[in-house]
């Protein structure tokens, strides 16, 4: 009787180390200990990441995985409408979660609800624009973006970050065209910055690389770049810093949902609380991986004055009135915005 007893209890602790565990796919900032250990440690149970790179990867990953494999999903922000149309995505209670504390304009309740339900909340949020060595080039001289490209004074000294919705972006904001309006027509001059910026670069990189290219003095600017690349730099290289041009800056911002078919909504929802939280958001802001603005105002009171300085905390309200979103192109123009950006690359 005692072992059969034994076998039980071990059969349970067995089954209930199973249910205390949390999937997520995520970017790479939440794979962070510091992140992720207190709320483990603070709910017994163990969060199993999953880091991925672009929501199309992640829906592959989802595609092949079964239902309820997946708990919690960070997603890029403009992304998340996709998510709400193939039914991934839970309603969220909004009344449990710090909506009042969100920037006003991270809210974005054109992205993350429908039909008066929310399925996501902006987390995080930055700035593609420029990063840059001060030691070596003059803030003024980067004032005017379209000097990357048209200023022979910056040729293989710059390297562009390899993403072509932010880049271009940019490139449109220079050429004095809003993002939300891009059309095919547009594309020829975007087309013809590109090519021409890219004879500039020394080098089109991804994200870790991003960070190394500066750090190495490869380098001395980096078109894309902005407060997720030296911020967390800024610490060892105080000569590494970003600026936002005359022009503007694209804004980026990552969501976080719950999946629709996870099993395991109530810790999943504790989770989003967690992150959502001003010492989730002080966190999350600052990871190892790269830092950037926490979405939770109230963050700020966590953050040390340091850490508020490298990611320009008291600068925001100007900031976001100066920035505009990632393009948001249809199937067609996101198909013509990709060749173009395919051919600037084979140049």
């Amino acid at each position: 009787m005692r072992t059969i007893l034994l076998a039980t209890v071990a059969a349970l602790a067995v089954t209930g180390a199973r249910a205390a565990e949390l999937n997520a796919l995520v970017w790479c900032d939440h794979t962070d200990p510091a992140l992720i250990e207190p709320f483990e440690k603070a709910h017994g149970v163990k969060v199993n990441l999953k880091e991925y790179e672009g929501t199309g990867t992640a829906l592959s990953l989802v595609e092949q995985s079964r239902p309820g494999d997946w708990d919690v999903f960070v997603i890029d922000g403009i992304d998340v409408p996709r998510a709400i149309d193939a039914g991934l995505l839970a309603p969220l209670p909004e009344a449990e979660l710090p909506m009042a504390d969100i920037f006003p304009e991270l809210v974005m309740a054109e992205n993350h609800t429908r039909d008066g339900k929310t399925y996501a909340v902006t987390e995080k949020f930055g700035y593609n624009t420029i990063s840059y060595n001060k030691a070596k080039v003059d803030a003024a001289a980067l004032a005017d973006v379209t000097a990357l490209w048209t200023d022979e004074a910056f040729e293989g000294r710059i390297a562009i970050y390899d993403y072509y919705l932010p880049v271009i972006g940019l490139v449109a904001m220079g050429l004095g065209k809003e993002t939300a309006e891009l059309t095919a027509d547009d594309l020829p001059a975007i087309r013809e910055a590109l090519i021409a910026m890219k004879r500039n670069a020394r080098s089109v990189v991804d994200v870790v690389s991003s960070q190394t290219v500066l750090a190495t003095g490869e380098v001395d600017v980096l078109v894309g770049g902005g407060e997720w690349v030296t911020a967390i730099l800024a610490a060892e290289q105080p000569e590494l810093d970003w600026m936002i041009p005359e022009q503007g800056a694209v804004r980026w911002s990552q969501s976080i949902g719950i999946f629709a078919d996870s099993e395991k909504k109530d810790l999943a929802l504790e989770f989003v609380k967690y992150i959502l939280s001003p010492e989730g958001q002080a966190r999350l802001a600052t990871s190892s991986c790269y830092w950037a603005m926490p979405a939770n105002a109230k963050a700020g009171a966590v953050l040390s004055d340091q850490q508020k300085a490298a990611l320009r905390w008291d600068d925001q309200a100007e900031y976001l009135k100066r920035a505009q979103l990632y393009p948001a192109p249809d199937g067609d123009l996101d198909a013509a915005m990709q060749d173009v950006w395919t051919e600037m690359l084979q140049q």
